[in-house]
């Protein structure tokens, strides 16, 4: 990925915390040289010194089968993004788009029955447990987890390498950032709103928007 350097992100804990809120990802692999991706949900794990990304998908999806035979597989994460007009500079310019992206690159292996049913009660912890009458592991009945890990494949994929790019105005002045953040919460799609609640909060943690 591109980053230029006023937007590349190294902070691992920064990212971390990226990638947790930002878990729905595109998963990239090859076969016979043309690129295939799906869309799911995943999770980033720690395990000693080694993160992994793990999550499944359908058993009839064919992209589990290319996983050990590729060296490399991507998977990307974004946040909100928004188009910001040249307008709300002090001076003339063109109109940019911010963004913020997380791209990982890593090996991928099949979980066992284990591993997938560990990774399952996790994933439910996350998205279920605050929720009134939670679907958790525990309340489902034998019967149906064991049919529908019939039709799952689970994975893990350990991260190699990590890139991060958070575009989000950095390289403007500081009355430029804060008029740009302004003029995004006018807007009416909501990731613009967010693009605004990312850089207003970037401003409360940096002290300035440089």
């Amino acid at each position: 990925m591109y980053i230029p350097k006023y937007f590349k992100v190294t902070d691992v804990d920064e990212i971390k915390e990226f990638v947790q809120e930002n878990s729905f990802g595109t998963i990239v692999t090859t076969k016979h040289s043309k690129p295939i991706a799906s869309h799911l949900p995943l999770a980033l794990n720690k395990k000693g010194d080694d993160y992994y990304i793990t999550g499944h998908m359908a058993y009839g999806n064919p992209q589990w089968r290319t996983f050990e035979s590729c060296d490399d597989v991507l998977v990307m994460f974004q946040g909100p993004h928004a188009y910001i007009s040249s307008s709300w500079y002090g001076h003339e310019n063109v109109p940019t788009w911010n963004y913020q992206a997380v791209h990982v690159y890593g090996t991928a292996s099949i979980l066992d029955k284990e591993e997938l049913k560990q990774d399952l009660i996790m994933m439910l912890q996350k998205y279920e447990k605050h929720r009134k009458n939670s679907v958790l592991w525990d309340k489902l009945s034998p019967q149906l987890v064991d049919r529908e890990l019939k039709g799952i494949v689970g994975f893990k994929i350990k991260v190699q390498e990590i890139q991060a790019a958070y575009k989000l105005s950095q390289n403007r002045n500081e009355e430029d950032y804060l008029n740009i953040v302004d003029k995004l919460y006018e807007e009416e799609d909501p990731s613009s709103q967010q693009m605004a609640n990312v850089m207003k909060k970037r401003v409360k943690n940096d002290g300035d928007s440089d």
